[in-house]
């Protein structure tokens, strides 16, 4: 009887796994449920209208949710094409080197901002908001040779000195700021100044400066793969706990050479990260294969998986074209100097701009009430009678997760 009762809670165990397993929502699933509301029509015809002339078509014109990527300044500020791809496929982008340390003031004193910042009023100009990346990058070989060069209290100046000048210059057009890029991997400045606590004073100094833009850590191996994911969670906690003002969590993604991204790991990894209580950011995104189908395939999942994740608010790819990518082709979505959308770019552009954007047409029939679901962001609704729009009831509006209203007299 003991054996027996063993086996059978072992078997009770075995089917509540199963079960549990089973319940668990995919990401198309969780798609549908959080990154849509319903769209609830009342349709009232006069007795000359018959209901079969009319339908009424609900098109999303804008999508809120913040799909980007990392754009190359000067690229961006020379090249036609380069520029339009990114304003007709991302909503937002992020510099890629021209707001590093390095890439601002090489030397000391000798700071350039320029051809960032037209970059940024570029992309601005055409809708896209902004990330700032980054402030302060820990790992010793991206620390400026100069900075290395200085004693402690002159270190100390220059640093809070750089971030205070770079959040001037920068002020008003960025909203976020990756503020101590990559501190899991480098300590430089906590391990110069002896102090492990310097990180959370880069934050107080940031915040400081300017309360406006988020403020975000940024790290790799957190999601892409699991070895410094705990790390993370450890990291954020305490950074939430020391009130220095940390808004989110980037987690940058870069999958490695032929792996495919396994949604159920990246969903395990990311509801960890939740614990930490910050929203979450999908901040350099990229998979690497020389066959651009299986590309194609994996930037799928990828993507789903971490679109279909409620505590992520964003996700930003880490570049696109195969020239200046810098994983190279294998990597990329776009190809030559035609910029020939390749295999991955037809998919990833098919999930961002078709398969996540709602266009939807209602026929009325005898019904009054009507209901359209769709992705939140930024819509127009038409009114078509016997084949002609009805210019006067033409009218726009926002979805956002609440349902949104509309009565229509025709």
């Amino acid at each position: 009887q003991f054996h027996m009762a063993r086996k059978m809670r072992g078997l009770v165990l075995l089917v509540l796994v199963v079960v549990g397993a089973l319940a668990e929502e995919t990401p198309e699933e969780v798609i549908e449920r959080i990154r849509k509301s319903n769209i609830h029509l009342r349709v009232a015809t006069s007795r000359s209208v018959n209901n079969s002339d009319v339908h009424i078509r609900v098109r999303q014109l804008n999508k809120s949710f913040p799909f980007g990527t990392a754009i190359n300044a000067g690229r961006y500020n020379s090249i036609s094409k380069y520029r339009d791809y990114v304003h007709q496929h991302f909503n937002w982008a992020v510099p890629e080197n021209c707001l590093k340390w390095d890439a601002v003031e090489p030397q000391r004193g000798h700071d350039n901002f320029d051809g960032c910042l037209q970059m940024i009023h570029g992309v601005k100009n055409h809708g896209l908001k902004v990330r700032g990346h980054n402030l302060v990058w820990s790992v010793d070989r991206w620390v400026p040779n100069w900075v290395k060069n200085l004693n402690n209290n002159d270190l100390k100046y220059e640093v809070e000195k750089h971030i205070q000048t770079t959040m001037h210059r920068t002020q008003g057009l960025l909203e976020h700021w990756d503020v101590d890029n990559e501190n899991l991997h480098g300590w430089f400045y906590q391990t110069r100044l002896n102090d492990n606590d310097y990180n959370l004073e880069l934050f107080r100094i940031a915040h400081r400066t300017d309360g406006g833009p988020k403020l975000f850590l940024n790290d790799y191996s957190v999601v892409s793969d699991g070895s410094k994911t705990q790390d993370y969670l450890d990291q954020i906690r305490w950074f939430k706990q020391s009130n220095v003002g940390l808004y989110g969590a980037g987690c940058q993604c870069h999958f490695g050479e032929n792996v495919e991204p396994n949604q159920h790991d990246i969903k395990q990894r990311l509801d960890k990260l939740s614990q930490g209580g910050v929203p979450l950011w999908i901040t350099e995104l990229d998979v690497y294969s020389n066959d651009e189908n299986r590309r194609a395939d994996y930037y799928e999942k990828a993507l789903t998986a971490v679109y279909g994740h409620p505590n992520v608010e964003g996700v930003l790819i880490w570049g696109f074209w195969d020239q200046q990518h810098w994983r190279g082709k294998a990597a990329s979505l776009v190809e030559g100097n035609d910029f020939h959308m390749n295999a991955a770019g037809r998919r990833v552009n098919s999930l961002i701009n078709n398969h996540w954007r709602s266009d939807e047409t209602v026929e009325l029939t005898h019904d009054s009430d009507y209901t359209v679901r769709g992705f939140h962001g930024d819509y127009e609704l038409e009114v078509i009678h016997k084949g002609k729009s009805l210019e006067h009831l033409k009218q726009t509006f926002t979805l956002g997760k609440d349902a949104h209203n509309i009565t229509i007299h025709i």
